[in-house]
C-alpha cells in the first residue's frame, strides 16, 4: 500500500500529496485517525481526502483506513529504531550511516520484489527473447544500470546496445523496427532524454519497455510494458543507491529469465566470454594465469 502511494505521489495534487505524506509517514497513527482528523492534520478537506483515496485506487476512507491498519501489522522495524525512515539525522555516527544505509537500501530490494508485477516481467522477457535486436538507454545514475543490463545480455549473446549519448540513441532508435525491443531505465519516469528516445522507437514499431519508480509518469505514456521499482530518496539523496538497487534488481530477474529460455545456449556464451578474459587475471604473486 505505502509502495504504491509513494509511487503515484508525482500525480497527485499538491494537497493530496500532504495526504499521501502523512500515511506513508506513518500508516499506524493515520490508520486511527478521522477523515476530520486526517484532513486537519494534512491542512485539507475531508473531500480531498476522499479524493486522494480515489486516486491511490481506494472506494473510500473506510478502505484506505483497513489497508493502512493491515500495513502498519506487517512492517518489521529495524534493530535500529533510529534508521526508521532512512533519514540520517545532523550529527548521525558512521554506525547509524551504515545501519540506515543498509535497511533502506535492502529495503527498496524488498518491496520491489513484493509489488513487481510478474505478468508483465513475464511479457518483458518474451519479447526480449526474441528480440533482432535490443536497444537499452537510460542517464544519470540510471545509465550505469543500462550498460549493467546491456552487458549481460551481450555477454549470453543477445545482440543489446547501451547509448549513453542522447543524439547517438536517438539516431539508433530511428533505425528499430517491429521485432525489435527499446528498454528505457528512468528512475523518476519524467527523463526527457529517455522518453523521447522510446517515443522514437515506438514510432518506428519496437516494443518498448520503461522501468520506472513512478508507474503514472510520462516514461509510461511511451512504454508498451512498464515495470516499477520502489526505491524512496533520503538524506543526501541516498536514494539514488537504493533506485539503482532496485533497477538492478528487476534488470537481474529480466536476464535471467531470458537466459533460462535457452539454457544449453546460455551456458556455452558464458564459459566462452568467461574463458576468453581468464588470461587477464593474474595469481596472487602477481603472475598471468596460463
Amino acid at each position: 500500500m505505502i509502495v504504491h502511494v509513494t509511487g503515484l505521489l508525482p500525480s497527485l495534487s499538491p494537497a493530496e500529496q500532504r495526504v499521501a505524506r502523512l500515511v506513508t509517514a506513518d500508516p499506524a497513527a493515520a490508520a486511527r485517525q478521522t477523515i476530520t482528523e486526517l484532513a486537519s492534520a494534512a491542512g485539507t478537506s475531508e473531500a480531498t481526502v476522499i479524493r486522494f483515496c480515489r486516486s491511490v485506487g481506494m472506494a473510500g476512507y473506510p478502505q484506505l483506513r483497513i489497508r493502512l491498519a493491515a500495513e502498519a501489522a506487517r512492517r518489521v522495524e529495524p534493530p535500529d529504531a533510529r534508521v526508521v525512515g532512512g533519514d540520517i539525522p545532523p550529527g548521525a555516527d558512521m554506525a547509524q550511516i551504515v545501519a540506515t544505509i543498509a535497511f533502506n537500501d535492502a529495503r527498496a530490494v524488498e518491496e520491489t520484489a513484493d509489488q513487481l508485477d510478474v505478468r508483465a516481467c513475464e511479457e518483458a522477457v518474451a519479447a526480449l527473447a526474441s528480440a533482432g535486436r535490443i536497444d537499452v538507454f537510460g542517464v544519470g545514475a540510471s545509465g550505469f544500470v543500462a550498460a549493467d543490463f546491456q552487458q549481460k545480455l551481450h555477454r549470453i549473446g543477445r545482440t543489446a546496445y547501451y547509448w549513453p549519448d542522447t543524439h547517438t540513441a536517438l539516431t539508433s532508435a530511428a533505425l528499430l523496427g517491429k521485432g525489435d525491443v527499446a528498454f528505457g531505465i528512468s528512475h523518476s519516469g519524467a527523463t526527457t532524454d529517455c522518453v523521447d528516445v522510446l517515443a522514437e522507437a515506438r514510432e518506428r514499431g519496437a516494443t518498448t519497455i520503461g522501468l520506472t519508480n513512478f508507474p503514472r509518469s510520462a516514461i509510461a505514456d511511451v512504454a508498451d510494458l512498464v515495470l516499477t521499482t520502489a526505491a524512496r530518496e533520503t538524506t543526501y539523496r541516498s536514494g539514488a543507491t537504493a533506485s539503482r538497487l532496485a533497477q538492478l534488481t528487476v534488470v537481474d530477474c529480466l536476464f535471467v529469465g531470458v537466459a533460462a529460455r535457452n539454457r544449453g545456449r546460455t551456458r556455452r556464451n558464458l564459459e566462452s566470454t568467461a574463458a576468453a578474459v581468464k588470461s587477464r587475471r593474474t595469481t596472487r604473486g602477481g603472475r598471468r594465469r596460463g
